[in-house]
């Protein structure tokens, strides 16, 4: 599983742990590990040895980090350079290694020649609200000469946040990113994850300084395989979870068919449907069992799904009442979650899920779009708390938050190929599946979106996928991460 700490969090177990080791002792730990993994990107396109690096240096540490690593390479044959942003606040031990290692200092971005690395050590986790102006100057017209020149940004690309995941202005675009000890939120939630690249985590040994339990998590394979609700020689339907799908209008059956898929696809014992799609419903999945409704009406279920393409009637409106005073988990997405009494989601004694993408969010939380898309864990951590739910905020990285204390999860299987008509009512039915399952609710949403990606990259392999392409997928992805 990967963990992300608040800088807060991570200075702290620094602290802790530079009071126990040799002065400059985790520098040169991190500077070893950003030489190494600048070196391995060398090699991939030619060799260390006469290669040409530039350093972008900024006052801080990640500015001594990067200059410690820049000896390095110099030490190996290489050729490197570097700009220093404010050249009387450079680190005076990693500039003093740097040139007795034969590092040269430039004059200033132009007349550099052709590049093979630059890194971006400008600012570190501790940059707040952007790149200063004369950062941003340097950062720009190196970007001009040199905008193919691959780019490894040193813990954190400048520019982003690494708390909140916000950018906020121009940022560096990195290749890669090293960063050090352990994971900070940036790195993981977009719109800073899509500038930080591939992510590698050099240890320095931060692990037994950091307190339990972290701030963000992402399940990897491993995990989301001990969470699977696997039959046992034994099961039956009804012991591997009914799960009831509300959905589908008269001008939306399509949704209902998507959201039933998704349910079976994602091991449901058996689907119970309520709805003006069961025409439909039954021509494509003739196991379904069809209820005229209400859904109290329609049979005994582990939990429910209510909302894609429901409309927005008057049965629409009851049926969303009818279900939320069921005692058993409810997922609400889509049409449910504008018809949804807060009050009533904050009483529920069971669990209730919410799957709201940006735009469902803003209007929950009554806020403009562009604004939950900017800070997408602030605004999952809102909804959470003010409905007392678990909410999975769909998007570029999926969040997952609970109203109590636990770490947002975020999903790392998130694909392009996911931004298709539907694909979001089969996100709603396979982790309605796995709540019926008996999966805890954070759980059953994490194991869905986690499903859901790999599901979407089965289907496309490629290429254009469609919602239905989608849930057949799911059982290839329930595969895949059993196997490992």
């Amino acid at each position: 599983m990967r963990r992300a700490y608040s800088v807060e969090t991570v200075r702290a177990a620094e602290a802790a742990l530079m009071k126990r080791v040799p002065e400059g002792a985790l520098m040169q730990r991190a500077a070893a590990g950003l030489a190494a993994a600048c070196g391995d990107l060398l090699r991939r396109t030619g060799r260390v040895y006469g290669s040409r690096v530039l350093l972008l240096v900024g006052s801080g540490d990640n500015g001594g980090d990067a200059l410690y690593a820049g000896a390095r390479l110099a030490r190996r044959g290489a050729g490197v350079r570097a700009l220093l942003i404010s050249p009387d606040r450079a680190h005076a031990g990693g500039l003093a290694a740097f040139l007795a290692a034969g590092g040269r200092v430039a004059d200033g971005p132009d007349g550099l020649g052709g590049l093979d690395l630059v890194v971006d050590g400008i600012t570190g986790i501790g940059g707040r609200g952007g790149l200063r102006e004369d950062a941003l100057a340097l950062l720009r017209a190196v970007t001009r000469a040199h905008g193919r020149t691959p780019v490894i940004a040193v813990d954190l690309p400048s520019g982003v946040e690494a708390d909140s995941g916000e950018v906020h202005g121009e940022a560096v675009r990195a290749d890669a990113t090293v960063t050090f000890g352990t994971y900070k939120p940036g790195h993981l939630i977009d719109p800073a994850a899509e500038h930080a690249g591939a992510l590698r985590l050099v240890d320095i040994g931060l692990g037994p300084e950091l307190p339990e339990p972290p701030d963000l998590e992402a399940l990897q394979y491993a995990d989301v395989a001990a969470l699977l609700p696997v039959p046992g020689a034994e099961s039956d339907k009804y012991s591997r979870g009914v799960v009831g799908v509300v959905a589908g209008s008269e001008r939306y059956p399509g949704a209902a068919v998507l959201a039933v898929s998704g349910a079976l696809h994602g091991g449901a014992g058996a689907v119970r449907y309520v709805g003006p799609g069961a025409d439909a419903v039954i021509a494509r999945f003739p196991e379904t069992l069809v209820h005229a409704g209400p859904p109290s009406k329609a049979g005994r279920v582990q939990a429910w799904v209510i909302g894609p393409g429901l409309g927005d009637g008057r049965w629409a409106e009851e049926a969303v009442a009818d279900v939320l005073g069921a005692d058993v988990p409810v997922l609400v997405d889509a049409d449910g979650l504008r018809l949804l009494d807060p009050e009533t989601v904050r009483t529920r004694t069971a669990a209730t899920v919410l799957t709201p993408h940006a735009g469902e969010a803003a209007a929950l939380l009554g806020v403009a779009r562009e604004e939950v898309e900017a800070g997408r864990l602030a605004a999952v951590r809102e909804l959470a708390a003010r409905y007392r739910a678990t909410v999975l905020l769909k998007g570029s990285t999926t969040l997952v938050a609970e109203a109590r204390d636990t770490p947002v999860r975020v999903n790392p299987t998130g694909t392009g190929w996911l931004a298709t008509a539907g694909s979001g009512d089969v996100l709603s039915g396979l982790t309605g599946s796995l709540l019926a399952a008996g999966l805890a609710p954070r759980d059953a949403a994490s194991v869905g979106a986690y499903l859901h990606g790999l599901a979407a990259r089965h289907g496309s392999d490629g290429a254009p996928v469609s919602a239905q392409d989608v849930a057949h997928g799911i059982p290839a992805a329930w595969r895949d991460v059993r196997a490992g």
